[in-house]
């Protein structure tokens, strides 16, 4: 549960960070008068590029809690600015190869360990700090059966399943190039829906800028909800 709200934290001042907080920094010398989220903000846009990009989309197709809504998104975002360094393509084709090389783990792993191992492993506590389960796995695994090989390609436009339905293609031993076309279908696609949304956020630049602070608000509002709401929910369960 710890895990779950360190990265409900992650997303909201990531969420805030990049939608929130105003493009143009203060016309100021004193760096101490910008607020914790433009740090944030500067900080992201520094650090994104297309190693970063295929490395959190490699983990989001992994095991590792990293959403792609966060990627994506936001990267194309900081493209939109002048003198980024970055192109749109660029980081559909990039976040595409990260999922592709995430992906690939999944099923190696997978077709390696064995059902037995992978189940253990997701009721394990580290499993458990991966925001893995049982549950979780066994829900992949009656996608892929009910749906077949597309389901890696349907299943990457999916919510929970779409890190997971490597898993069961791994289990049963799907053929790799297979299961490379439909990863790379599958993953390219919902790449192109993420950065058309960070297309039209930055379409909303003058609105974003004018009203940053409350939208800082309303995000902290949020996030304040959601973390009352796991500690809830933990502490509901341990009864």
């Amino acid at each position: 549960m710890t895990k779950k709200i360190l990265v409900a934290l992650l997303v909201l001042f990531s969420v805030a960070s990049v939608y929130a907080a105003p493009v143009e920094q203060p016309a100021t010398s004193n760096s101490d008068t910008l607020s914790f989220i433009q740090h944030i903000e500067t900080w992201y846009k520094n650090n994104t590029n297309y190693y970063s990009i295929t490395a959190l989309m490699a983990c989001e197709s992994s095991i590792l809690p990293v959403p792609s809504e966060m990627v994506i998104p936001p990267a194309v975002y900081v493209a939109m600015e002048p003198d980024s360094g970055l192109s749109i393509i660029w980081i559909i084709v990039f976040g595409t190869l990260g999922a592709l090389i995430g992906a690939s783990f999944n099923y190696l792993m997978s077709m390696w360990l064995g059902r037995f191992v992978i189940y253990k492993f997701a009721d394990s506590k580290v499993g458990r700090l991966l925001m893995l389960s049982s549950a979780k796995i066994q829900k992949s695994e009656n996608f892929f059966n009910e749906h077949g090989k597309t389901s890696t390609f349907i299943g990457r436009l999916i919510p929970v399943i779409r890190h997971l339905i490597s898993i069961p293609a791994g289990l049963a031993k799907m053929n790799y190039l297979s299961f490379l076309l439909y990863t790379f279908l599958g993953a390219g696609l919902w790449n192109i829906i993420l950065a058309g949304l960070g297309y039209l956020a930055h379409g909303q630049q003058d609105l974003i800028n004018k009203y940053s602070h409350q939208l800082s608000y309303v995000f902290l509002l949020i996030g304040a909800v959601l973390l009352v709401w796991l500690v809830l929910k933990s502490v509901r369960k341990k009864k």
